[in-house]
């Protein structure tokens, strides 16, 4: 939704309670049912981190570790928890935070299988880049450069981010598959074959039908109702999950059926070396990989509070939500958090739009994610009815709404146009927020030197760029002092 639409404040009809006084709700045009709504959704989009993030980290897990897969499932639900309250009741922001994709896939093919790092050591790393994250914020550093970032590149930044999450959403559901002809194709062999596709396509086109009907609750709506067609489906005809064998079968998890309570265990819990890996690959090696950590968090989370402050039509005149601060400094804390936990770094979700979509506008919302989070680590099974074909509909819809702020982006300047359009065009392609984020930074930067006027460029601005610099050529400098 564009955020040049203030949202309608809400008209008080008598005393405020203490709920709606502490979170603002009423003041942000908002309710309390909208916010558990809200909660809800958001919850439901991330809710497959809960089956990924163990999926991705066990094969980081050694022979005869204490660590199991249940148990890191456990530890990423009460992580998310935890950190994702503290959002809302600190920073009264509708952001919720949970194992971040790609840094746990960074875990364990880079620092464990890649660098030969033990589990415990590369949660340690984890731990570092938090803690360094942290002293940035605390400094001033991280909201500095966060300021210092103009209005429309930030704009863009919101709007590549909607094509990036929508492109998730696409290929979670596979809809959008790898081709052997061509990068990626229609389906399988280009055409929409199998239940889970029917499941995505009804979930969508009922969500799209429900928004412009203007029925409240249209994303959760959609999303539940193609959970129940799924469950109802595979009652009858058994899928399995998708493999290269069954091409038509369910994504992430299967929505079946069975036990509904398991007692957590919290195994991977303090599972960390924090110096470990200094004595094993050295400090320089350590400070690189560190640093690449570092700037991806970094700059993902700018992106993404940007995209749900604009979708929630919190943002000042610059492009800047409120207590800015705080929520970086929640953020940073809970990369520390999740390597302590033996999850990975925790990191602000981008799902969190989807239920902005749906109407949260406030830390009420991320309290509701957060309960939500802590009572899934007892209902695990329920969760895991979920399947990414209904949840990836969530995640399509919201890339349209927070593209439509793409009006607010002067096509006809080009030291404005071509590094929003490098932003919107990287963030999908390369299927990385970090890589469209520096992509936008460098060639803004480039253009506007060339155009003379480098003197109006923040120092910040330059700053970041020649650090993205170094950040691509990350591979080949690693490789050089290897040499």
């Amino acid at each position: 939704m564009s955020t040049k639409t203030a949202p309608k404040r809400a008209h008080s009809t008598g005393s405020v309670s203490p709920l709606d006084s502490f979170f603002k709700i009423s003041e942000r045009g908002s309710t309390i049912a909208q916010e558990v709504r809200g909660g809800l959704v958001t919850f439901f989009a991330m809710a497959y981190i809960l089956v990924v993030n163990p999926l991705i980290l066990s094969s980081a897990i050694g022979e005869g570790s204490s660590i199991t897969p249940a148990g890191i499932a456990a530890g990423t639900a009460l992580v998310a928890g935890i950190v994702t309250i503290l959002m809302g009741v600190v920073a009264n922001f509708p952001l919720a935070l949970a194992a971040g994709m790609g840094l746990n896939a960074v875990v364990a093919f880079t620092l464990v299988l890649g660098a030969g790092l033990t589990y415990q050591e590369a949660m340690g790393l984890i731990v570092w880049e938090g803690i360094l994250i942290t002293i940035l914020v605390l400094t001033g550093f991280r909201e500095a450069v966060f300021r210092a970032v103009p209005r429309q590149l930030k704009t863009a930044i919101s709007v590549g981010i909607g094509l990036f999450i929508a492109f998730v959403g696409l290929v979670n559901a596979g809809i959008i598959r790898p081709s052997q002809g061509a990068p990626v194709e229609l389906g399988v062999h280009g055409s929409l074959a199998g239940w889970p596709a029917l499941v995505f396509v009804f979930g969508l086109l009922l969500t799209i039908v429900l928004y412009v009907r203007k029925v409240p609750g249209a994303i959760l709506i959609g999303l539940l109702s193609s959970t129940a067609l799924a469950v109802f489906i595979q009652f009858f005809v058994h899928l399995e999950a998708k493999s290269p064998e069954n091409p038509t079968g369910w994504g992430q998890t299967v929505p079946e059926v069975g036990q509904l309570v398991a007692i957590p265990s919290f195994d991977s819990l303090g599972q960390v070396d924090l110096f470990g890996a200094v004595t094993k690959i050295g400090p320089v090696a350590v400070i690189l990989l560190v640093f690449s950590l570092l700037l991806a968090d970094f700059f993902d989370t700018m992106g993404t509070m940007v995209a749900v402050g604009g979708e929630a039509h919190l943002l000042d005149k610059e492009g800047n939500p409120p207590r800015s601060k705080q929520i970086l400094l929640i953020d940073s804390l809970a990369a520390v958090a999740g390597g302590l936990g033996g999850v990975s770094s925790n990191t602000s979700y981008i799902e969190s739009s989807a239920g902005v979509g749906e109407g949260a506008r406030t830390g009420l919302a991320s309290v509701v994610t957060g309960v939500l989070f802590l009572l899934s680590t007892f209902l695990a099974p329920v969760v895991e009815l979920v399947p990414t074909e209904a949840a990836s509909t969530a995640l399509v819809f919201v890339g349209f709404l927070m593209m439509m702020q793409v009006t607010e982006i002067e096509w006809d300047k080009p030291e404005i146009a071509i590094p929003a359009f490098l932003t919107l065009a990287f963030m999908p392609f390369s299927y990385s927020i970090t890589v469209g984020i520096g992509i936008g930074f460098i060639t803004y930067t480039v253009i506007r030197a060339a155009k003379g006027e480098a003197r109006h460029v923040h120092p910040l601005m330059w700053l970041t760029s020649l650090l993205f610099v170094f950040y691509f050529l990350l591979g080949p400098i690693q490789a050089l002092l290897a040499g």
